[in-house]
């Protein structure tokens, strides 16, 4: 028996498909569940290269502390001052969910502001399509959009030799999960 079990009611993500929508930028406040907190030595050329290119937006700040930054709910990044930035890039990334109708234009953006500051897109073994993005920090952030799923796919055939199977598949309902 599977422990996973289908939680999608949870996320602010929708479901993959050619009719997806994203959800409208959250401004409500909360206690974050995980934020990434990233130095900076150029604060508003941070700003700038989040909201233009990454389609991140200003929730608040306090000047010369901190900006928080948001997408959807549960994307939140603080930008805080820093006297230098790594010269390079780690190996290490966040990730943070899009949709795939969005993928194009986020690297336009990205490319727009910094020519090679993106590598990919590239799609998974795990049903998605990613793009890393280099920021003027040296963070690597990496956007991925779910694609349909095609139960029919060698990715489905992936997913179920770990035991994970598409929602209705093999299980029932969430009565014992919620």
């Amino acid at each position: 028996m599977s422990d996973y079990y289908d939680a999608f009611e949870m996320s602010p993500v929708p479901a993959p498909g050619p009719d997806a929508t994203p959800p409208e930028p959250f401004r409500g406040i909360y206690g974050m569940p995980a934020f990434v907190t990233i130095p900076t030595s150029d604060l508003a050329a941070s700003v700038d290269f989040w909201t233009r290119g990454l389609g991140f937006f200003e929730l608040f700040s306090i000047p010369g502390r901190v900006v928080h930054l948001r997408r959807w709910a549960f994307q939140d990044v603080l930008l805080v001052p820093a006297e230098s930035v790594p010269e390079q890039a780690p190996a290490m990334s966040v990730s943070f969910a899009c949709l795939l109708g969005q993928v194009d234009s986020l690297v336009e953006a990205c490319r727009a502001l910094r020519p090679d500051s993106v590598d990919g897109p590239r799609d998974t073994p795990w049903t998605t399509r990613d793009i890393a993005v280099i920021t003027p920090e040296n963070a690597r952030i990496v956007f991925t959009a779910a694609k349909p799923f095609d139960p029919a796919s060698q990715e489905a055939r992936n997913l179920e030799a770990v035991g994970i199977t598409p929602p209705g598949v093999g299980r029932g309902d969430n009565e014992e999960h919620a």
